[in-house]
């Protein structure tokens, strides 16, 4: 079973891109996050000839994740995290597929920082922790899978200083990031690949793709019943090259039914 995400960019002007790499690709569960599109908006029907059954919250102009099955309906669990009432932000979706518990998240940006954004940022890393907790004692197979814009070490990004301020790289989100590998979720990229950089972002300004100067951004932690079936990892790059691409690439894994 491949699993994989894929911070789209706007799902709606990319829906060609994204078309494209599930009929090159055919992921069999696919968390996408940015979706930039009002819940109206969220191409379906698009998705639903091309074989997938989806459950999203959208979000006009920012935010919005969802996740897609092929072949099947998920079961919709959770469309934001627990523990702040007044957030409104699309940034969290939760579903059952295929005898696992998916969430695809889409952290926040945090910049610029220090401020209110980098405030709230690790507020949401925070509840994000407390909840990814419950699904640990709760012993089922899941994944989280998405954006979680942290750097987690000076290795998931390209030599430079030029993001050491940037909200990213910054000690708390790393600690933040941190605290859910100390709860027992394993980062599969880094587990199969770790002595070879992953990157799954790259930005489009300064040649940042042509060069290689990416970070990696985009994450799939498991719970440890579903990581004893982890199989393999890697990132679709080439997909960041085509035109009219997202600055992400798909990160994905395979997982033994």
């Amino acid at each position: 079973m491949r699993l994989a995400t894929f911070n789209i960019n706007n799902v709606n002007k990319r829906l060609a891109n994204l078309l494209a790499w599930l009929d090159a690709t055919r992921p069999d569960i696919v968390c996408l996050q940015e979706l930039k599109a009002t819940q109206a908006d969220f191409p379906r029907q698009a998705l639903e000839q091309a074989g997938y059954g989806a459950v999203w919250v959208g979000q006009k102009s920012w935010n919005g994740v969802a996740i897609l099955a092929r072949g099947a309906e998920p079961v919709l669990t959770r469309t934001r995290l627990p523990g702040d009432a007044k957030d409104d932000q699309a940034r969290y979706v939760e579903a059952a597929v295929s005898g696992i518990l998916v969430g695809s998240i889409y952290a926040p940006n945090g910049n610029p920082q220090p401020g209110p954004k980098f405030t709230y940022k690790l507020a949401w890393l925070k509840r994000l922790a407390r909840h990814a907790a419950g699904l640990i004692a709760a012993e089922v197979p899941c994944v989280l899978a998405g954006d979680y814009n942290v750097v987690p070490t000076p290795f998931d990004i390209y030599p430079t200083r030029s993001w050491d301020r940037d909200a990213l790289v910054q000690p708390q989100a790393r600690a933040a990031f941190a605290r859910l590998l100390d709860q027992g979720w394993l980062d599969a990229l880094r587990h199969l690949h770790p002595d070879t950089p992953h990157f799954t972002f790259w930005h489009y300004m300064r040649q940042r793709w042509e060069r290689d100067a990416g970070l990696r951004l985009d994450h799939l932690l498991l719970s440890p019943s579903l990581a004893e079936r982890l199989l393999a990892a890697g990132v679709d790059r080439e997909v960041r090259g085509e035109p009219g691409a997202s600055d992400h690439a798909p990160a994905w894994i395979e997982i033994a039914r």
